[in-house]
Parts: C-alpha cells; sequence; structure tokens
C-alpha cells in the first residue's frame, strides 16, 4: 500500500506520464480534427511534457519542493499550442501545492490537482466546457472526495481515472464539433494518459502501453476539407505566440495583468501566464506587432512564432479545390486482405475497400469510396459476386458515374486493372476489361465449418476444400494438397501462368515450397506466388 510519495518517486511519475503520452500522442492527434488547428493536440502536449522532463532531470535535489519547481518551469518553457500552454498552467497549480510538503499524500494529490484546474481556468480567457479544462477539473473535484476516504494512492488514483474517463466520454454533448467528427476531445484524453502514467508507475508496471476502448477512427483534416468553404471568415489571422523575460526592473505583477488586457482587446484565444521570471503568451489577432509591442513594455522576448492562420486556410481550400474531378477515370476495388490492396495500389487503383467473402461492403460503403476518387466516372470492381448488386445499387447513392465491372474474385479484378488505359475512353476501357476477366479462372483453397455433402463430396468441419467460380473440386487435410489438386482440375491447354496469392494463416517459405512443386508439376506454365493476407483463404488463385 502506497500512502505518500517522495521526491525520487515523484520524478519518475513525472518521466512516466511524458512516456506513455509519447506512446500515444499520435492517436491524440488523430483526434484533432479542426479545419484550421493551432497544432497537434498530442504533439503539443507531449513536447510540453517533455521540456518538464528535461527540466526536471536538471535538477540535483531529491526534493519534492525543488522537483515541483522545476516540473513547473519547465512545462511552461515548454508549452506549445492552447492545449500545450493549458497543460503547463495545471501543473503550475498542481506544484504550487506539492511544493509545500515534503512528501504528497492523497489528499494533497487531491489538492495540488484541484488548484491545477483553478490555474488552467484563469489561463483561458474564454474557457469552454467540454474541452481539457472540464475533464480536469471533474477529477479534481472527485479526487477531492475520493480523498476524504482513502490515503492509499493505488485506490485513490485508480478511481480518480475512473472519473476522468466517465467526463471524458460525455465531451462530445458538450462541444458539438466533437460530436459531429465522433470523437472525445483530444486535450482531455492526452491529460489522463499524463495521469495514467503517474498510476501506472506507481503501480509498478513497467510497461506503459494503454488500450482505449474509446479508439475508433475518427475524421481526418482530409474528411471536414469538403465544409471548409463553408466556414465563416478568420477574424484574426495571425496566431502569435512567445515568452516575455529578463524583466524590466519597473516591471510589476500588476504589468502582466495589463498585458493580458491590452492582449484581448486587439484579439481573442489569449493566453498570458507566468510570473516575473518568465510569462508565456499567445493570442489570435490582426496585429502581432502590436501584440509584441506590448510585451516589449515588460521586457525581452524569446521564441517568437506567428502563424498566418488566413493562409492555412487558404492552402485547406486550394488542397480542397486540388481533389475535384482532376482526371476522367478512376477505379474503386474491394480487397479482402493488405497483400492484395498493396497490389492494386500498384496498378494505380485510386480507392480500396477493405472487404470480401467475410465483410461485404455496402452500397454506401461502395458509393463513398468512389466519392472519394477525383474522377468523373468512376469503374469499380465488387471482386466477389456477392458484391456485385450492391455495387450496381450504388449508382444511385452517388453524383459520380459509375461503371461496375462485374468480377467476382480478386484475380478478375486484377486482370481488369491490368488492362485499364487511363488515356481511354469509357468504352474502350469496358470493353477491354470485360475481355480480360474473359481469360481468367479463379480458384481458392479454405476450410469446411460443418458436416455436409455437396458437389459430390462428403465434408467434415475443418477440412480442406478447394474451390473454382462454380463447385468444391477437391478436398483433404492437407493445404498444399488440396491446392495441387485443384488447380490440377483447372488446368486446361490453354493456361500458361499460375498465380497464387497466400493469405494470412500461410507462410512464406510455405508459399515457396507450394511454388516448386507447381512449377515442376506444370513445366510448361510460370507460377509465381505473392502475399496477399487474405483472411480465411489459404490461397487465392489466378489461371490465365
Amino acid at each position: 500500500m502506497i500512502k505518500s510519495i517522495n521526491g525520487p518517486t515523484f520524478r519518475k511519475m513525472i518521466v512516466a506520464g511524458a512516456s506513455l503520452l509519447e506512446q500515444n500522442k499520435k492517436y491524440v492527434d488523430s483526434l484533432n480534427v479542426f479545419p484550421v488547428p493551432d497544432g497537434d493536440t498530442g504533439t503539443n502536449m507531449f513536447l510540453t511534457m517533455k521540456s518538464a522532463v528535461n527540466e526536471v532531470g536538471k535538477c540535483v535535489s531529491t526534493n519534492v519542493d525543488e522537483i515541483s519547481a522545476s516540473f513547473a518551469k519547465g512545462a511552461l518553457k515548454g508549452a506549445r499550442g492552447n492545449s500545450g500552454v493549458i497543460t503547463s498552467q495545471i501543473f503550475k497549480g498542481f506544484c504550487s501545492i506539492t511544493a509545500k510538503y515534503s512528501e504528497i499524500t492523497t489528499k494533497t494529490f487531491a489538492k495540488a490537482m484541484q488548484e491545477g484546474a483553478n490555474i488552467a481556468y484563469k489561463a483561458v480567457t474564454k474557457p469552454k466546457e467540454g474541452t481539457i479544462l472540464t475533464v480536469i477539473r471533474v477529477m479534481a473535484e472527485n479526487a477531492v472526495n475520493i480523498a476524504k476516504k482513502t490515503d492509499n494512492f493505488e485506490t485513490f488514483l485508480k478511481k480518480v481515472l475512473e472519473t476522468g474517463e466517465e467526463i471524458l466520454k460525455q465531451t462530445p454533448e458538450m462541444l458539438p464539433v466533437l460530436k459531429k467528427a465522433g470523437v472525445v476531445d483530444a486535450g482531455g484524453r492526452g491529460i489522463i494518459i499524463i495521469f495514467t502514467g503517474f498510476y501506472k508507475l506507481l503501480m509498478g508496471e513497467e510497461n506503459l502501453d494503454v488500450i482505449f476502448d474509446d479508439e475508433k477512427q475518427p475524421q481526418t483534416v482530409d474528411d471536414v476539407i469538403a465544409d471548409i468553404t463553408k466556414l465563416e471568415e478568420i477574424e484574426f489571422g495571425y496566431c502569435t505566440e512567445f515568452m516575455v523575460v529578463h524583466m524590466f526592473k519597473k516591471t510589476t505583477e500588476a504589468d502582466i495583468d495589463k498585458l493580458r488586457e491590452k492582449l484581448m482587446a486587439i484579439g481573442d484565444s489569449v493566453i498570458c501566464v507566468g510570473d516575473l521570471s518568465l510569462v508565456k503568451v499567445h493570442v489570435h489577432s490582426n496585429e502581432p506587432n502590436r501584440a509584441i509591442g506590448y510585451a516589449l513594455e515588460l521586457g525581452e522576448i524569446i521564441n517568437v512564432k506567428i502563424d498566418n492562420m488566413r493562409e492555412q486556410n487558404r492552402e485547406l481550400k486550394k488542397k480542397a479545390s486540388s481533389v475535384e474531378e482532376v482526371k476522367n477515370l478512376g477505379i474503386v476495388a474491394v480487397a479482402p486482405g493488405d497483400g492484395i490492396s498493396a497490389i492494386f495500389k500498384d496498378l494505380s487503383v485510386d480507392e480500396i475497400i477493405v472487404g470480401g467473402q467475410t465483410m461485404n461492403p455496402s452500397a454506401a460503403d461502395i458509393a463513398a469510396a468512389a466519392d472519394k476518387v477525383p474522377a468523373r466516372t468512376v469503374f469499380v470492381f465488387p471482386n466477389n459476386k456477392n458484391i456485385v448488386l450492391a455495387a450496381e445499387q450504388a449508382n444511385e447513392l452517388t453524383n459520380k458515374n459509375l461503371v461496375v465491372i462485374s468480377t467476382r474474385s480478386v484475380p478478375e479484378g486484377i486482370s481488369a486493372a491490368i488492362a485499364f488505359n487511363p488515356d481511354g475512353t469509357v468504352e474502350e476501357n469496358t470493353e477491354a476489361m470485360n475481355d480480360a476477366i474473359k481469360n481468367v479462372k479463379s480458384g481458392s483453397v479454405t476450410y469446411a465449418v460443418r458436416d455436409t455433402h455437396v458437389d459430390g463430396f462428403d465434408l467434415t468441419t475443418g477440412e480442406i476444400i478447394g474451390l473454382d467460380d462454380k463447385a468444391i473440386l477437391s478436398k483433404g487435410n492437407l493445404v498444399s494438397q488440396t491446392t495441387e489438386d485443384l488447380i490440377a482440375k483447372m488446368m486446361d491447354d490453354n493456361i500458361m501462368t499460375i498465380t497464387l496469392f497466400y493469405g494470412e494463416d500461410i507462410k512464406e517459405e510455405e508459399a515457396q515450397t507450394l511454388q516448386e512443386k507447381l512449377a515442376s508439376a506444370f513445366p510448361e506454365c510460370e507460377v509465381t506466388v505473392a502475399y496477399g493476407g487474405q483472411p480465411i483463404y489459404y490461397y487465392l488463385i489466378s489461371l490465365e
């Protein structure tokens, strides 16, 4: 049972929080879906914590007060973007409490969290609920109550984190932009990750990986580009950040407050925090020169960063317009595995829909993929007989001119893609691709899922079976032998090439061994193997 945290442990906790955030910063970044972002939340928060770790590393003392001072100073120095600055303010308030004690108890920790939340709210001129501020405030409020009931850090922090997860799930209901994107607040997730790192260190866990149950594919900037032209004009065009250091002797704390007021008069998103040793400034305005001028009245400025947000917006609009129908013809293909997907990409297929025999995409899925293709006419390769109808129905769900090439297997789809001529007409390509798939024989090898009698075979569950596009042609207990038997029954005098796409359950060495056997059995044919990565099917086979 851990009832108190000393200086060395506190130092390790800070490192653990930063380490866990580094491992998960890309995920946190993915939650940041605003079209003109002020930075990447996960990256900014991590860089803030990294700076804090560096500063703490320079601290030779093992006392909580000096480590706390270094933590707060390092976080403020490294703070980037709104999320980074707010994070630094949380830990500024946090450390202002911990610095008063030689050891940290649950009650001290809770009080520190509460002060961190208070300072963070004060740092933002117009706090919004549904953000990192809400998450840290609710966690802190509950921490105070939890600390009254337990002095055991294991129980205390576990319950605090559970509270954080609960409020985080509610953030989409507080901010419409989060709800629209289908994600929780990025900053809120980031702060929970940091505190999770604290907890894991205290519990003695060396593996700081963490998996979130709210992980789902969020929208990306590309997904919302289409909405950019609908955005209101940006009122303040320049995002300005800098630090004020080496204050003049005449400068007072009141002057820092006056600086904040002046910045609020010329812009928004104002953050002006610090003390007479260092002040961190962030403001959106149309006059970055005035913001800098005001600061120069207090002291010297360093780390100046000015971003033209209007230009960022223009670039996104330019990107949006550049992806609008820039060519005549495009292709969408359904693929059951990563290897098959890569092959289609190499054949210049524009969009890949992950799916196939075990996961048939809907008409809406196909239409959505077609809408992403920058072409007026889009060819669709279903690559499965059970997807052809859905592909045909997709025409009603898109403004694109969809032309469905009724490929009933992956080998047919690959042959169609090879026959595609981007400079040809719709009619020429349709004819060429349909002719190409007529020359392909497709087979597959999988296993029986139940006992049955079909196509003249008595099958038992788990038995290996080989099929062409019409019936079961072979069965056995070994994948390789069943595959050889299938190909033998599919062969005719016109076949010149045999291609095997091996699935996720087949090792490359196994496929190569089978390739050698087939080359020996059919010396008149060229035999090749390629990684398909498809599930369920050991091999997909193409004979041409």
